[in-house]
């Protein structure tokens, strides 16, 4: 357990340093519980720290009234007073004070009041001493000259954002297929933005002012599809008691983006190549044609040409859609635009949520190293979190390393480990208004695992 130190600094928190220059800041404990306190008191001497400890709230504001701590660390229910107004005395006395908060009954309510009070972090119990120091060293990081606070990126006012020459390439191509109104073919791994592209193509093109109408051909029953897309005439099946707009009637004159093209199925391929063949849908139970201008951009994350040889998609539409094809790079592989894609959603997030968290050079080192198999939606969703969740706003190493873990589909162990995932599920509900499908994204899980995971929290 003492070896945890050097363990945390490896991963950029800068505790060593400041351990071999003797700079180990001081810092007090406010616990009521003696072995507990005894304890702490205890290992954190053993690791250097001169420690104060106080068992009341009014002993430690009177310490603070007369001493200002870089770090305190305090339980938040003590007595006829709380943790919450020591934390208000040490950022009263100094608002650069780290002050770390302990409970075995965390809420909402406290987590949230402590959000808003300034804590830098807030610790389940029980926990593991080394968690108790990981967090200890986290506070120390923000004090380290040597951690720099990155410069704010110069962005421009654009979403699309990349200056790579994969995404150079994309523009020029981008910029010349947008006045046309030829069909563009959009490829990629998922998340790496082509709903984006064909947003850009669109509000490029002389359509602009019209529709753009987004299809996720993945996600409608195969057996509806046809009805979306084309329309439906009042009795033309169970339940039609009106006629139906199709998604292509409803863009008239604009776009149309079928995303996830390749999970379309063969017997409605034949129709969709009709329309671009001949600029004509026939609404289901339709005794008629109508004609429809709308413009197609269609998008997959499949290899469409190994489908057409294995029959699985018509040779003839792969070629009416392969007009002109735009093929997104992964985020792996365009490493250079990650920090400019970071600044954006930085601030983006911390317009959203009234933050102020801060890039730090080691955060930014460390999201520049990941290899992004979510691609740009995963580097969004992740910034996301980490606007709400990094301790005292710092996105450095081990804030970074701790979201990337915690965005991984492997299960909770442990009670400690089970206690802090229920805390950030709080913070993050709380960030996002209560919006559960939102906080799932945020969190990196699917929201009927939130679902399961918030029934567990009212047991």
């Amino acid at each position: 357990m003492l070896h945890a130190p050097a363990a945390a600094c490896r991963r950029g928190c800068g505790c060593l340093k400041l351990k071999k220059e003797g700079k180990l800041p001081p810092l007090l404990v406010v616990e009521d519980d003696a072995s507990v306190r005894t304890t702490i008191v205890t290992f954190l001497e053993l690791e250097g720290y001169q420690v104060d400890a106080v068992s009341t709230t009014q002993e430690a504001l009177d310490r603070l009234s007369k001493s200002s701590y870089p770090i305190v660390i305090s339980d938040i229910y003590l007595d006829e007073r709380t943790g919450l107004d020591v934390l208000e005395a040490a950022r009263r006395k100094d608002p650069a004070c780290a002050v770390i908060l302990m409970t075995a009954r965390g809420t909402m309510e406290t987590v949230m009041a402590a959000t808003r009070g300034g804590a830098f972090d807030y610790i389940a119990k029980p926990f593991e001493l080394d968690r108790m120091l990981e967090t200890v060293h986290r506070a120390e990081a923000s004090r380290v000259p040597g951690e720099e606070e990155v410069d704010e990126e110069d962005l421009p006012l654009s979403e699309m954002i990349g200056s790579s020459d994969e995404m150079v390439e994309i523009y020029k191509i981008v910029a010349r297929v947008a006045p046309t109104d030829a069909t563009v073919l959009i490829e990629g791994e998922t998340g790496t933005g082509k709903e984006m592209i064909a947003r850009m193509v669109h509000a490029n093109s002389t359509r602009a002012v019209q529709p753009f109408v987004p299809v996720d051909c993945a996600s409608i029953a195969p057996a509806l599809l046809e009805s979306e897309l084309f329309g439906a005439m009042k009795g033309a099946y169970t339940g039609a008691d009106r006629d139906r707009m199709g998604v292509f009637e409803a863009a008239n004159k604009g776009t149309v983006f079928l995303d996830e093209i390749g999970d379309i199925e063969l017997n409605f391929q034949l129709k969709l190549l009709r329309f671009l063949q001949e600029g004509e849908i026939r609404p289901v139970g339709a005794a008629r044609s109508r004609s429809i201008d709308a413009r197609v951009i269609a998008a997959t994350n499949r290899n469409l040409q190994k489908m057409v040889d294995e029959k699985k998609f018509r040779e003839d539409l792969w070629f009416r859609l392969n007009v002109v094809r735009i093929t997104m790079p992964p985020l792996r592989e365009r490493h250079g635009d990650i920090p400019l894609l970071a600044h954006f959603f930085l601030k983006r997030y911390n317009g959203r949520y009234n933050q102020v968290a801060r890039m730090i050079d080691t955060g930014l080192k460390t999201l520049n190293e990941y290899t992004w198999p979510g691609n740009v939606r995963q580097l969004q969703h992740m910034m996301e979190r980490l606007v709400i969740l990094a301790p005292g706003g710092r996105i450095d190493a081990p804030a970074v390393n701790t979201a990337i873990q915690a965005m991984q589909p492997t299960e909770q162990a442990g009670d400690s480990l089970a206690e802090t995932e229920a805390e950030q599920i709080r913070r993050v509900l709380a960030a996002t208004g209560g919006n559960k499908s939102h906080a799932a994204k945020i969190l990196g899980i699917e929201r009927k695992t939130l679902y399961r995971k918030l029934e567990r929290l009212q047991e």
